[in-house]
């Protein structure tokens, strides 16, 4: 998918890489909706979304709409590890214009504190 979209997840606006076919405004809209969706999917032990955690590590948008997205947990042993890749897989499947959200688990790199955003380390109170 040489062609494809791609969001870098993290701090703040997401960076989008690469041609798409997809046309700009729908891909800045798909963008903006992916990353809404992805705010909204909670690690129940902890009060920060995913995103702003850093915990999702890439994001690809293929000209076909299917979205695959990498992504990690805050420790290997999280007792929702095999739950949470179904939670961003329905949360981002139900963006309208996505066609399917597959979710692939890695942890490679390790998950750190330095991943999460300013708006993660306020709720956290990690100043």
């Amino acid at each position: 998918m040489s062609t494809d979209a791609t969001i870098t997840g993290g701090a703040n606006a997401p960076a989008v890489e690469a041609a798409s076919a997809i046309p700009p405004a729908e891909l800045d809209r798909l963008t903006d909706d992916i990353v809404a969706a992805l705010k909204s999917v909670y690690d129940p032990e902890i009060p920060a979304d995913i995103y702003e955690l850093g915990l999702i590590y890439k994001v690809d948008i293929g000209d076909d709409r299917k979205v695959a997205i990498d992504m990690t947990l805050t420790a290997p042993g999280c007792p929702v590890a095999g739950e949470m890749p179904g939670w961003v897989e329905n949360a981002v499947s139900a963006v309208p214009g996505v066609q399917s959200c597959a979710v692939t688990m890695v942890f490679d790199p390790p998950w750190d504190q330095s991943r999460m955003s300013d708006e993660a380390r306020v709720a956290l109170d990690m100043w």
